[in-house]
């Protein structure tokens, strides 16, 4: 369910936003990463969850729904179009705000 999640947030962010950049994978990848801030931080600071529960939720649907790999592709095929500025950008961009997505998912789980 992951993996059909990922397909259909990038198509239909890359039907609106165009595939110059490709904005459907920084999409996932940065949502994916504030989903398993929020959930990790709510599964281990504020609810008892089985290891079950975590493995199928983060390891499962969204292990399948990140798309780190289809991000390493279009990353090189940005270079490989000699698109450097936008192989960069998409590099800094998914670093930094995946990371700040995955804090506020964190801070958010302990607002809640």
């Amino acid at each position: 369910m992951g993996a059909v999640a990922r397909y259909a947030v990038a198509l239909w962010i890359g039907q609106r936003w165009g595939k110059i950049f490709p904005m459907g994978t920084f999409v996932v990848n940065v949502s994916g990463c504030f989903l398993i801030g929020l959930l990790m931080t709510l599964f281990s600071d504020r609810y008892v969850v089985s290891p079950q529960w975590r493995l199928l939720l983060v390891v499962g649907f969204l292990g399948a729904y990140t798309t780190f790999s289809t991000f390493e592709f279009e990353t090189g095929a940005l270079l490989k179009d000699s698109e450097w500025f936008f192989a960069a950008l998409n590099v800094l961009l998914s670093v930094i705000v995946g990371f700040v997505s995955l804090k506020l998912g964190e801070i958010t789980a302990r607002c809640i």
